[in-house]
């Protein structure tokens, strides 16, 4: 859809799409790499949910499910913000938030896992690799949610295999 089409549309949508796209705001920093950003605020997020929600227990089926209503949710919103000239924006980092919790999926909901998940998503999220990049090319908000998914999966085998080697 045009972006000219897109400012036709109704204000409340556009201002739910931004909001989702954008991880609750944390896509519009303006400092630093807007996705760095997302991902550390989805490990925030994830944290508080854990501590207040799951009952320390992040592999809770409530977990799952937060992660499938966000993807669906994702996918309608990145899609929405998503326009020709800019094919997955900066901003939309919600994404980025699917695809860290996807990281730390099975991992112990410590801190030490976390910055471990961190850093091994936004390094198979800048290279892409495995086919990852073939999926990025999906149109419109599934190629933009589902390779940074991608990215978590191969994310998630990587550090669970570490921690069952070495921490079982």
């Amino acid at each position: 859809m045009e972006s000219s089409s897109r400012s036709q549309k109704n204000p409340v949508v556009s201002f739910v799409a931004e909001t989702i796209a954008t991880g609750f705001g944390s896509g519009n920093w303006p400092f630093v790499a807007p996705a760095t950003v997302g991902t550390f605020a989805a490990l925030i997020a994830y944290w508080l949910l854990d501590i207040s929600v799951f009952d320390g227990d992040g592999d809770s089926v409530w977990f799952f499910a937060l992660i499938g209503v966000v993807t669906a949710a994702g996918v309608w919103a990145t899609d929405y913000i998503d326009n020709e000239d800019d094919h997955d924006p900066k901003r939309g980092v919600i994404d980025e938030w699917v695809g860290v919790w996807v990281t730390v999926l099975f991992l112990p909901v410590t801190w030490p896992w976390m910055i471990a998940g961190f850093f091994v998503f936004r390094a198979l999220d800048i290279f892409k690799p495995l086919g990852v990049r073939k999926i990025e090319a999906w149109p419109g908000g599934w190629g933009i949610m589902f390779d940074d998914i991608a990215a978590g999966v191969i994310g998630a085998v990587i550090l669970n295999a570490v921690r069952l080697i070495f921490f079982a």
